[in-house]
């Protein structure tokens, strides 16, 4: 099992990052992907269409979101958690801290390229448009 941590900044405010992480319609709308997501402690989720799957643990509206993903059989051994904060940085923009734990080995190198270029990177994109 491995972690990862990175900082990202998107091009838009806290609030509006926050909405495009929480809110099935804006999800849909910069992944170009089916989506369920609910804002809603203990709610499952799905992403990119069923590619990423989990649980929703916490929220702290515009400021933080904690998921575990769901990786094979026997999720609860080790649950991977994905921590999610917001900084508001001048000139609307959001320094993202992200930190993703309990990744499986074999997953790692998929799951640090899927943050760099599908998840932040697509974020980035449809903010800077």
């Amino acid at each position: 099992m491995k972690d990862y941590k990175k900082y990202y900044v998107i091009p838009a405010p806290p609030e509006d990052v926050y909405l495009a992480l929480t809110f099935e319609p804006t999800i849909m709308l910069w992944t170009g992907d089916a989506a369920s997501m609910k804002a809603e402690v203990g709610s499952e989720f799905s992403l990119w269409d069923g590619s990423i799957v989990g649980k929703n643990l916490e929220f702290e509206e515009n400021k933080k979101i904690v998921q575990q993903w769901y990786f094979g059989e026997d999720e609860t051994l080790n649950p991977s958690i994905v921590t999610i904060k917001l900084h508001p940085l001048k000139e609307a923009q959001t320094s993202v801290e992200l930190r993703h734990t309990n990744i499986p080995n074999e997953e790692y190198d998929d799951i640090v390229t899927g943050w760099d270029e599908s998840y932040f990177g697509e974020l980035y994109d449809f903010y800077d448009e």
